[in-house]
């Protein structure tokens, strides 16, 4: 078999990579943001993508400025129900992940929303005719098993909890969707661009969720909005921006499993910040995962950047 390590020397492969697993580090807090939050799990969810629309569209305005950018806005009804498709997407990754909380174990739920990486290969295979190296697949295997390690410790099973964790796996099916479409979406749309269209979507249907749960929609004190301000600007502002950057360089399959690496930062910020202990059996499942995520960057191949379109001249008269 051909050698697939060499393409990642490019320097737009490498920054690609590097900004994905800076985005999964950045949304390892978002746990640690949710826990601290006053608010319902569905109201903090809400403020997640709605106070991030400030810096987003103002990122937007600046980029835009750019002599070379891609679309600034939807310029047909197939782009807006594109961007409306990712951020309906997302808004049902927050939902039911919020939502199978309440009937599984956090472990449990963390553990199948996790599985984003087994969607994403098998749509990519069925829908787009997509096709895998043996030794992505040993990857993948490799690195749902780690998955399963790092949560061995709090991990559930029974019966009680199988409509919770049927929950956490639709999670799983939203996010992934969410991946696939987000990196088809950047051929024509720039980061920026993506994340403020698809946020405005994801806060206007997550609204009503937050407002029918009944519970208080601002926080009591001025910490709470900092925690709030924290989930937005870094988790979703910072973290899904970078990993929306790196999904135009990088396949959609490899970087949900990347994404994997999630879970391990997020076990080691609960330990540092909330002083919940690291077990033997969770540095294990993380040492498992990172090592899938090298084994995958072998049997993928970084994925060439169709340029920006050109601007069509304005015809004078």
């Amino acid at each position: 078999m051909t050698d697939a390590s060499s393409p990642w020397q490019s320097a737009g492969a490498r920054l690609a990579f590097v900004a994905l697993i800076a985005g999964a580090m950045a949304i390892a807090f978002s746990p640690i943001f949710v826990r601290l939050s006053d608010l319902n799990a569905s109201v903090t969810a809400f403020w997640r993508p709605a106070l991030a629309l400030p810096a987003l569209w103002l990122l937007m305005r600046v980029e835009g400025r750019a002599p070379d950018t891609r679309q600034a806005r939807p310029r047909s009804r197939r782009d807006a129900a594109l961007l409306a498709l990712a951020g309906f997407l997302f808004a049902g990754d927050l939902f039911f992940w919020h939502w199978s909380i309440q009937y599984t174990s956090v472990a449990n739920s963390t553990l199948f929303a996790n599985f984003a990486p087994l969607f994403v290969a098998l749509a990519s295979w069925l829908v787009f005719g997509e096709r895998f190296s043996r030794t992505f697949l040993a990857a993948l295997a490799l690195g749902l098993a780690g998955a399963i390690v790092l949560m061995g410790d709090s991990l559930t099973i029974g019966l009680d909890h199988l409509f919770g964790d049927a929950l956490g796996l639709t999670t799983a099916m939203f996010y992934g969707g969410y991946i696939i479409v987000v990196g088809r979406l950047r051929s024509r749309f720039s980061t920026a661009v993506l994340m403020a269209w698809t946020s405005l979507v994801t806060a206007l249907i997550l609204l009503p969720v937050a407002l029918v749960s009944g519970q208080p929609m601002l926080p009591a004190a001025l910490a709470g909005w900092g925690v709030l301000l924290g989930l937005s600007l870094i988790s979703h502002a910072g973290g899904q921006s970078l990993i929306a950057y790196a999904l135009a360089h990088l396949p959609a399959a490899f970087s949900s499993l990347s994404l994997l690496v999630q879970p391990v930062a997020a076990a080691v910020l609960a330990w540092a910040i909330l002083g919940e202990p690291l077990s033997l059996l969770q540095a294990v499942g993380g040492a498992i995962i990172l090592s899938a995520i090298l084994l995958a960057r072998r049997g993928s191949r970084p994925r060439p950047v169709p340029p920006a379109p050109t601007p069509t001249p304005t015809p004078t008269g």
